[in-house]
């Protein structure tokens, strides 16, 4: 029970609760009740304290962790809050704690939560202290029992923090929802779901004021309609109202409404909360696929994890968005949050962006895949992480899709568990929001399966198993196929074995057998030929989706390298090759055959590199597009030509004999040349040459600056096997760089360290700024000319 001290109205305040945090890393004892604590490290939030920590090949999170150790962590905030906010009620909401965390305040303990990828909320409101007393906030967070997943999560309090005061009357907790009924391009009829709670013990009469702006900020609507609270419950409120002619969401015009609430009592306004959404109309069919505002559409999507590469865990807006547009400029329209829901804030991308969202909540129902992960809450906590993630991110325009589990074990350990789980998770989808389908991603194909065979889903999801997609409807008459995750075919960025391209490499043989073979090096050809047992090369599965239409879509294993999961390999490797790009942010090679595909942009790419040995014989790869035919010629003397086929999306010209020079591609339409690329053979390394992807960056949004580091020959090409050690430094204190990376998966530099190598040519440096102004990042090896970049923070 709440204690009302006053009954001052005042509006909400959202209170950015992320600096000057205390942490300590400790498994051995107790520090909650620890008052000094201002000789712990001092840090802003979001934080990830694993990806600090050095690679062991002895680490309890084993390979799936990215050989990066977990343990226990404390971290603790004084803060204290004007005597005109009491009488408020004070929430603390936390969007993501990896993981078994619990929280106190002023020693109080107000809740605990398993879950590390799930938000929460916790009322402090009957512990503050006021008066100038500073209150003391401390959050425990045990991540010492692994493995836990069966890729890197992370450790800490990862994504963003926030203070929230609001008045005893007022929208609850993701307490608003905007149900789109029907849509089309000459109305909208749309429910407005707003939760209103009353911590106060009498009843209550107030007045909600609701108004509807358009796109544009123009107010298109507004009413005003009484309700009547209980005494210290919650209360809904439901509207339904029509827009006119409505400005619709979709992938090129991604445009969004806003829903502003004010809770009034006579004249005061208690309370305002804003909500965006967005107006589409789509279906799903059986035989046309998916369909948006009335035209049919691929969902030509891939699968992200959480993770940002160099950085971890730790959520940053702007790492984020690169990610996103990185994948935009390949053609991608769909992500799926792989294998857990994602921040609020990257779904918030994916609205401005135009991204179709399948969203994930469940890697493990109630069967284990790992010793220490889910299965261990399932049965006390899913019903209510589920209902949490639903409420949460049921006002996204991007969310289509709902993907209630992946792989779950009870496609084999469990008829029961696998029949009922479905069901109960469906039906939590209808009732909180439904208006988008569920589905479940399914790698057993067989009709025995209980969850691929379940009524209740409305996709049938397929995980890989490419040769079966095109008898779908033999298999699952009147269903609807969605590919769920696709492909994982393995590729180092710049490496490639002179074996030929058409040998097709099975790597590990079966996924139950070690794998023992591979590269010394532990590094895999590029040419897009190795993959997974269970999955496929790039072009087969692509073939396949493209040429059906009723695969409404097709989700990539996987759009960005992430950390763990080193298929094939163990140690040495910590992250995964089945990236379209690195871990760095560089793309594969792959990389163009999709944009050749999936996008409208004109695409001439040529693979290999042209540094060989004299006598080598090197299969040439060319992706390309808006042609139908590629000639090739070494040293201006023509090798041959390829015309475009409906079985390849590439033109491979096989065992050509190297000799140094240009190596040239030329396509044409109906004979009239279109593009031209070239590579030439590099001479050795001269200088480094940096390239800032994006300058002007906002200070106050935390935006980062991510600058390109290539070492290149006097004639400025790329030097296609460098490895020289770079040291980047920042001139002034204005700046600090916070990452480094290259891409490579068995680098054992920490992320933090100023000084890494190349890999293939490449590196990566991530700079924060600390001021507005401009500061320069410096980047030197021994025995190459130097370079630097200027950039502003404002």
């Amino acid at each position: 029970m709440v204690t009302i001290l006053s009954s001052v109205a005042q509006i909400r305040k959202q209170l950015n609760f992320n600096q000057d945090w205390f942490f300590k890393l400790d498994s051995t004892q107790s520090y909650l009740n620890d008052s000094h604590f201002s000789k712990w490290r001092r840090l802003d939030l979001p934080h990830d304290w694993s990806i600090e920590m050095n690679f062991d090949n002895h680490s309890p999170a084993s390979s799936g962790g990215g050989y990066l150790s977990g343990g226990i962590g404390w971290y603790k905030k004084e803060f204290t809050l004007p005597d005109k906010d009491k009488g408020q009620l004070v929430f603390v909401e936390f969007e993501g704690v990896y993981e078994q965390s619990e929280v106190w305040i002023n020693g109080h303990s107000v809740g605990k939560r398993p879950n590390g990828f799930i938000g929460f909320s916790y009322d402090l409101t009957d512990y503050m202290l006021w008066e100038g007393k500073k209150n003391v906030i401390t959050v425990k967070v045990d991540n010492s029992k692994q493995p836990n997943t069966r890729f890197y999560s992370g450790s800490g309090i990862y994504r963003p923090v926030q203070l929230v005061i609001r008045n005893p009357i007022s929208v609850g907790y993701h307490g608003t929802f905007v149900k789109s009924l029907h849509v089309d391009s000459q109305k909208a009829d749309v429910q407005l779901q707003v939760t209103v709670d009353n911590k106060y013990r009498k009843i209550e009469n107030i007045q909600i004021r609701s108004s509807v702006f358009s796109p544009q900020g123009v107010q298109v609507l507004s009413f005003k309609q009484g309700l009547k609270l209980l005494g210290n419950e919650n209360s809904l409120f439901s509207k339904e109202i029509t827009l006119d002619h409505p400005k619709l969401w979709d992938m090129d015009t991604p445009q969004q409404y806003k829903f502003v609430v004010e809770i009034l009592k006579g004249d005061q306004v208690l309370d305002r909360h804003e909500t965006k959404f967005g107006l589409r109309s789509f279906i799903f069919d059986k035989d046309q696929g998916f369909m948006i505002n009335g035209r049919h559409l691929k969902i030509r999507g891939v699968c992200m994890h959480s993770d940002l590469g160099a950085l971890g865990m730790a959520f940053n807006k702007s790492a984020a968005l690169r990610q996103l547009k990185i994948m935009k400029d390949m053609g991608v329209n769909g992500i799926r949050t792989s294998h857990n829901p994602a921040s609020e804030q990257f779904l918030d991308l994916c609205d401005s962006l135009g991204f179709i969202v399948m969203n994930e909540t469940f890697d493990v129902w109630k069967f284990k895949k790992n010793p220490y992960d889910y299965h261990l809450y399932w049965e006390d906590w899913f019903r209510r992480d589920f209902e949490d993630h639903i409420k949460r991110d049921r006002n996204h325009p991007s969310l289509f899709i709902w993907c209630l589990g992946n792989e779950a074990q009870e496609q084999w350990h469990s008829k029961a568990d696998g029949m009922m789980i479905p069901k109960i998770l469906a039906s939590l989808v209808d009732s909180l929001d439904g208006t988008r389908p569920t589905t479940i991603a399914n790698n057993e194909m067989s009709k025995n399966n209980p969850v691929l065979m379940s009524e209740a889903i409305d996709l049938v999801g397929y995980n890989y198993n490419h040769q079966k997609w095109s008898t779908f409807h033999e298999d699952h008459p009147g269903k609807k196929l969605i590919v769920t995750e696709s492909t994982s075919a393995l590729a180092s960025r710049g490496q490639y074995d002179l074996l030929s391209v058409d040998s097709m490499r099975i790597w590990p043989e079966r996924w139950d057998i070690p794998f023992n073979g591979g590269n010394t090096d532990k590094n895999i050809s590029a040419y897009d030929h190795i993959h997974a047992p269970w999955g496929s090369n790039h072009q087969t599965s692509l073939r396949v989706f493209e040429q059906n239409d009723f695969i409404s879509g097709m989700f990539v294993w996987t759009g960005f390298d992430y950390l763990g999961e080193p298929t094939p390999y163990l140690w040495p490797a910590r992250s995964s090759y089945f990236g379209i790009v690195d871990l760095a942010g560089y793309p594969k090679d792959v990389y163009y055959l999709y944009q050749s595909v999936w996008s409208d942009k004109t695409v001439l790419h040529i693979l290999p590199h042209w540094n060989w040995k004299q006598n080598d014989h090197v299969d040439v790869v060319v992706y390309f597009n808006q042609a139908d035919r590629v000639d090739l010629y070494l040293n201006n003397r023509k090798i041959g030509e390829q015309f475009k086929s409906v079985d390849r999306y590439d033109a491979v010209f096989k065992g050509i004999p190297f000799e140094s020079g240009e190596l040239k591609a030329i396509s044409y339409l109906h004979g009239k040349e279109v593009k031209t690329c070239t590579v030439v053979t590099a001479k050795p390394a001269y200088k480094i040459k940096l390239t800032l992807e994006q300058n002007n960056l906002k200070l106050d949004e935390n935006e980062l600056a991510f600058v390109q580091a290539t070492v290149v020959d006097q004639e400025g090409n790329l030097v296609p096997m460098a490895t020289n050690e770079l040291e980047f430094s920042i001139l002034g204190r204005d700046a600090e760089i916070v990452a480094t990376d290259n891409g490579s998966t068995t680098d054992h530099t920490s992320f933090q360290s100023t000084k890494r190598r190349t890999f293939n040519g490449k590196s990566i440096a991530i700079v924060k700024g600390s001021k507005k102004g401009i500061c320069r990042l410096i980047a030197k090896s021994k025995g190459l000319v130097s370079d630097q970049v200027e950039i502003n923070f404002r």
